[in-house]
Parts: C-alpha cells; sequence; structure tokens
C-alpha cells in the first residue's frame, strides 16, 4: 500500500490556508467584526467555555460590536473574559447587554496587527512546508519499497512541489490582504 496521497496532502494545505484565514479574521481593522471575539473562554458553571456558547455576538453599528449574553448570572464572568483579552475594548453593561465600542486604531496599534499578520502567515507557510516534507518522505518509503519507480517518485515530487509553492502563494495573498486591510491602504 502506497503511502503517498496526493488527495490528502493538498487538503491538509489548503486547511493550513483556511486556520489562517480564521485567525486572520480575529484581527481587527478598525471595523466590528465578530469573529474579534471568536478567541475568548469564559469560566461559567465550572468550565472554561467558548463566548459564542454562552451569549450571542452581532455588530449591530460598524463600530460597535453587542454581546447578548443569555443567563443574566453570566454578565460578570463574560465582562471580566472580554476585559482580560487584550483587545482594547472596553465593555459596557447595558442591561443584559455588553455593548463594546471599536476605538479608532492608532498607527502603531495598525503597524503591531500588520506584524501579527505576518506571524501567522509565517506559521502557516510552516505548516504546508510540514506537509510538503510529509509527502516527500512517503514518496522516498514507496521507492524503497518498490511500489513505484525513481522516475514517478522524481515527477510526484514535482507536484509536491508545485501544490506547495501554489498554497504559499496563496498564504502570502491572504496576509498582504489582511495587511492593506489593517494599515487602511
Amino acid at each position: 500500500m502506497a503511502k503517498y496521497d496526493k488527495a490528502d496532502l493538498e487538503r491538509r494545505m489548503a486547511g493550513a490556508v483556511e486556520s489562517l484565514r480564521g485567525d486572520l479574521a480575529g484581527l481587527r481593522t478598525g471595523r466590528a467584526n465578530t469573529a474579534l471575539l471568536d478567541p475568548i473562554h469564559v469560566e461559567v458553571y465550572g468550565a472554561m467555555m467558548p463566548l459564542n456558547q454562552v451569549a450571542t455576538v452581532s455588530a449591530p453599528e460598524p463600530r460597535m460590536l453587542s454581546v447578548q449574553v443569555w443567563d443574566r448570572s453570566n454578565m460578570n464572568p463574560v465582562e471580566k473574559a472580554i476585559a482580560k483579552a487584550g483587545l482594547g475594548l472596553n465593555p459596557m453593561i447595558d442591561g443584559q447587554t455588553i455593548r463594546l465600542p471599536i476605538p479608532d486604531l492608532t498607527e502603531e496599534r495598525r503597524k503591531e496587527l500588520a506584524k501579527l499578520a505576518g506571524q501567522y502567515a509565517e506559521k502557516a507557510k510552516v505548516a504546508i512546508r510540514n506537509v510538503r516534507r510529509d509527502g516527500m518522505e512517503a514518496l522516498k518509503e514507496d521507492e524503497k519499497k518498490k511500489e513505484i519507480g525513481e522516475d514517478e517518485r522524481k515527477r510526484s515530487e514535482d507536484e509536491v512541489q508545485k501544490l506547495t509553492d501554489q498554497y504559499i502563494k496563496q498564504t502570502d495573498e491572504v496576509a498582504a490582504q489582511k495587511e492593506k486591510e489593517i494599515l487602511g491602504q
């Protein structure tokens, strides 16, 4: 049974790009985006739970997020979790809703966020290169087991490299788009 599986490599590389898109969605660009609160976990009922499992997050205005907490007893833990998340947001309790005005981004903060976007992209590229390495190792193993010949291995290695280049390019494009958005160009 051959270990090399092109479809699996492609799926894993695409997964790295999707993961990058998710990470970048959480970076704020000055506009309200509900994905901004996705990484926040709240301690409720004696367990850590994602914010979206204890409240509804919406963006009623371009510069405002609204968090509708389902259980009134969870208002304080939700407010504390948002304040502690380091997103530079100032939660304001309004009945059973927490309002989060999105402040203007300073030039310095924009640069920090752009740098962070670059780091996320680098992480995705490392993941893609690791998938490439796995593919190359699988091909060498298949050749050792005499399941494929040297020509087939070389041809397949070229395919893997082309896939890698394609997904690295996609990663660069996604990151460049986000950096442009952050820097307001």
